[in-house]
């Protein structure tokens, strides 16, 4: 039974524990941007107008993007737009950080906005005006090219960090941009697919990152390249104008995925803002907008207020920004990039990704043999070419399309070059330096050879990773999604072939998403499995931090790793599964998985108390409650308490959802009270009737622990 019902637009609006006002007191409201731009585009003509909203074509200018400048009279620069969601891309003297599916898994919102805030001062200081991340692509199945790039499989983990790298970048005056809207979740077939999802599933779990990332303010969306119920993304009125400019109130503009433009008329009047990269096909000299966008005004097909209103909503977006005021001038040039003026941009942000590497490292098991100790080892042995280096330089293969050495950055748009890459090999043995003796094997395929080297050491390091990217480059038959869940480079075999003759081995995992370890997981003589993600430039040193306990592994896992490939639901572009994305999936069908979402390992151990609970109505909230954590061990640690609500039983609602997480430092010995609160973003669930979000009438549960399945404490209520 419904119990109550909230307007959409007031429901989005409140989000009791998600983000926090923006920090940089310079960027101007919304109101105030628009009046700015106002005054400036009612100075202008039609065909200025239209200016703004078009690109200039497939690397005709500096940057991946760039829209026409407004010149004579009312003048208007042209904007660059550049990638991607982890750093810069074609430009030199950047940072290469760790991609989004790593800083998701550091479950830490201050190191996630940090990392957004030196994202943004590097595309700042670039002359940059447009960031094309952060992508909230959710992780519905493992197999998926992109998921890298993206926050993990659940939409409130995907809205959290959404939110706060908005506000990281646009903190430091760039536009950040929310991609790929909606419904791009795999490679496969991305520009010959049509997405067919029901109501409550959209709202309910692809639309919430994009509805907390508008409470950011965030400046931009980016449309996306598959038909939706037939209709191509960019042409989709009812998810542009309907759902997106009117349900969420967005004020910024919607700009296109590079070629996802496939018409003038049904497109602008749909919603789309802007072009990109301007072409129909990229490279060509044709575009749908420019003077085919101005001909459609003339012919009364597309009213000049829409134009106005496009205009506008870019313009706005570069007021709100400050962009008037100081912009450095643009100093990258994707065409030639020997000709782009020297500016180093990567001040101490190394720093940002090495701490986030380790906070962010997943350890998945041990049985004691971690943290490790060089003054108790006499001979390490690292086997397998992820601890080591492309031969050919990290930056060998254009967009880090192959997969040679160590993994440290997928492949695709959303690359950035390494201005160096630490392996883990070096990151080791800067370490112990000569305190310990370090042997190799790094050729994948001799597997007795890499046996005979394990058994010279007192421990045994085996390396492996998975990849995956986008569908324009192909890797070893894997064209952008992967076409498997096994280790890459023979990584199986490897680990099996070391463990079979060492009783002391440590698996290390650089990958894009869940890899099957059914054939050596249970092995006695695999005494740990250390998760690195895809952690960016410090890679080595990020990892040695962990390995040897100068750092605690606090990260936890943001998706479900299952035992076997089948366990998983999702069929690609066909989504059937509806509510029951990720650990929702394996919760609701009783399937128990290897490694739950939000499990992670420490060298501390941490006991909860009992769930303090108030349903009293304070401030937005409906509910709140706390729960002490304390670290019962020896040494200091972080610690993830989740909350989890389940609806009651009338919802239709899967077992359980994430409904808030803190991350808690605290020293031995330490005990904290952890607050949460839970307002009706939380609690509500989208009606498909009404078209609005309603709380329900009945008995809700509160669930907090250390992951989904590792639940220390439960408490039921009912709203009053």
């Amino acid at each position: 039974m419904l119990l109550s019902s909230l307007s959409a637009a007031f429901s989005v609006l409140l989000s009791c524990s998600l983000v926090q006002a923006a920090p940089t007191s310079g960027i101007l409201s919304w109101d105030e941007a628009y009046a700015k731009a106002e005054a400036l585009v009612s100075q202008m003509s039609l065909e200025q107008k239209v200016n703004i909203t078009t690109g200039t074509k497939w690397r005709r200018t500096k940057c991946v993007g760039n829209t026409y400048a407004v010149e004579g009279g009312p003048e208007f620069p042209s904007l660059c737009l550049q990638d991607g969601p982890l750093g810069i891309r074609f430009a030199d003297n950047v940072t290469a950080g760790v991609a989004g599916i790593t800083a998701a898994s550091s479950w830490d919102k201050k190191a996630i906005r940090d990392r957004g805030m030196y994202m943004g001062k590097e595309f700042r200081n670039k002359g940059i005006h447009v960031q094309l991340g952060p992508s909230v692509d959710l992780l519905r199945g493992p197999h998926a090219g992109r998921i890298w790039e993206g926050f993990g499989e659940d939409p409130y983990l995907q809205g959290v960090a959404g939110a706060e790298t908005v506000l990281g970048i646009q903190g430091e005056g760039v536009v950040a941009t929310a991609k790929h809207y909606i419904f791009n979740n795999q490679e496969t077939k991305r520009k010959a697919s049509t997405s067919t999802v029901d109501e409550r599933t959209f709202h309910e779990i692809y639309l919430w990152p994009y509805a907390r990332m508008i409470e950011a303010g965030v400046g931009a969306v980016m449309c996306s390249y598959n038909m939706i119920d037939g209709i191509w993304a960019c042409e989709s009125d009812y998810v542009m104008n309907q759902v997106l400019k009117g349900e969420l109130g967005f004020k910024g503009y919607v700009m296109s995925d590079w070629g996802a433009t496939h018409s003038t008329v049904p497109a602008v009047n749909a919603g789309l803002d802007m072009t990109m990269p301007g072409d129909i096909i990229m490279g060509d000299n044709y575009t749908y907008f420019g003077a085919n966008l101005t001909k459609a005004v003339h012919d009364g097909e597309v009213t000049e207020e829409r134009v106005h209103d496009m205009a506008v909503r870019i313009v706005s977006t570069y007021y709100k920004m400050g962009q008037d005021k100081d912009f450095p001038e643009t100093t990258v040039n994707m065409v030639n990039r020997t000709e782009a003026p020297y500016v180093n941009v990567q001040e101490d942000h190394h720093k940002y990704v090495r701490s986030m590497g380790g906070a962010a490292t997943v350890l998945l098991k041990n049985d004691g043999i971690l943290p490790l100790s060089a003054d108790s080892i006499d001979t390490l042995a690292l086997i397998g070419s992820d601890a080591s280096d492309d031969p050919n330089g990290p930056n060998s293969c254009v967009s880090r399309g192959c997969s040679n050495g160590t993994l440290a950055m997928a492949w695709g748009s959303g690359t950035a070059d390494f201005p160096y890459l630490i392996t883990p090999h070096q990151g080791i043995q800067d370490r112990v330096g000569d305190e310990v003796d370090i042997i190799t094997e790094f050729w994948d395929w001799d597997t007795a050879a890499a046996a005979e080297v394990a058994k010279q050491a007192d421990i045994a390091l085996v390396f492996s990773n998975a990849d995956s990217g986008e569908e324009h480059i192909i890797v070893d038959g894997n064209v952008g999604d992967r076409n498997n869940l096994s280790l890459w480079h023979n990584g199986d075999a490897l680990i099996q072939a070391v463990a079979e003759v060492h009783e002391n081995v440590v698996v290390v995992i650089h990958s894009v998403g869940p890899v099957l370890m059914d054939k050596w997981i249970d092995n006695e003589n695999v005494k740990a499995v250390v998760w690195s993600g895809v952690p960016g430039q410090e890679s080595g040193n990020s990892l040695a931090d962990v390995l040897f306990g100068d750092v605690n592994p606090s990260g936890r896992l943001p998706y479900t790793i299952a035992r076997h490939e089948a366990d998983y639901n999702v069929q690609i572009i066909v989504y059937s599964e509806k509510l029951e994305v990720g650990y929702k999936h394996f919760d609701a069908n009783n399937i128990e998985p290897l490694f739950e979402f939000g499990f992670g390992l420490s060298y501390t151990k941490f006991e909860y108390g009992k769930i303090k609970l108030n349903t009293k109505r304070s401030k937005g909230a409906l509910v709140s409650a706390s729960i002490s954590v304390q670290n019962v061990g020896d040494v200091d640690g972080a610690e993830v308490p989740q909350a989890y609500i389940s609806f009651p039983e009338s919802a239709g609602e899967p077992p359980k959802h994430l409904r808030g997480f803190e991350k808690v430092y605290l020293k031995a010995g330490q005990k904290r009270n952890v607050k949460f609160e839970f307002g009706e973003t939380e609690l509500t669930i989208w009606d498909d009737k009404s078209h609005e979000w309603v709380l329900v009438d009945g008995e809700y549960t509160l669930h907090i622990g250390a992951s989904s399945r590792d639940i220390r404490d439960s408490v039921t209520f009912t709203l009053q």
